[in-house]
């Protein structure tokens, strides 16, 4: 990671940079085996953070361009929003529980990702104002 040292840029440590995009969505949902009024069909309003990292920054001096991310992400909502989640396919073999939206969510925009050198590095599902669930990407070294 290089790092400022007395103005100038120390190239003993590596960049890493780290860019975040927020979206919303709504749909219902269903779980099972949670044991607690989650088993009824209910809804949420959920926010999703999408986090990007790469170690450089390319000729026009940014990791990936924002208006890229949010495209992408924008076509991942869409198949989520106003949607009753456990009919779509994904959600058949798993529930659409937050750790498991942000594992989707995750995984869809690594895809659309055209860039090796930028990694999805976590997303996280809130379905309310005060609880959230985080999936952290394993990219190996």
């Amino acid at each position: 990671m290089a790092i400022f040292q007395g103005g100038v840029i120390s190239t003993e440590y590596n960049l890493m940079y780290e860019l975040r995009v927020v979206t919303k969505f709504s749909a219902a949902h269903q779980l099972t085996m949670v044991g607690s009024k989650c088993e009824n069909m209910h809804g949420h309003n959920w926010k999703i953070e999408v986090y990007v990292t790469g170690e450089k920054l390319d000729e026009g001096g940014v990791v990936m361009d924002f208006g890229e991310i949010k495209k992408h992400v924008a076509e991942i909502m869409s198949m989520l929003d106003h949607k009753y989640l456990n009919e779509l396919d994904y959600f058949k073999q798993s529930q659409p529980s937050s750790e498991n939206i942000a594992y989707f969510v995750a995984a869809e925009l690594q895809q659309r990702v055209d860039n090796m050198a930028v990694n999805v590095s976590r997303v996280t599902a809130w379905e309310s104002d005060d609880a959230a669930a985080t999936y952290f990407v394993d990219h190996p070294q």
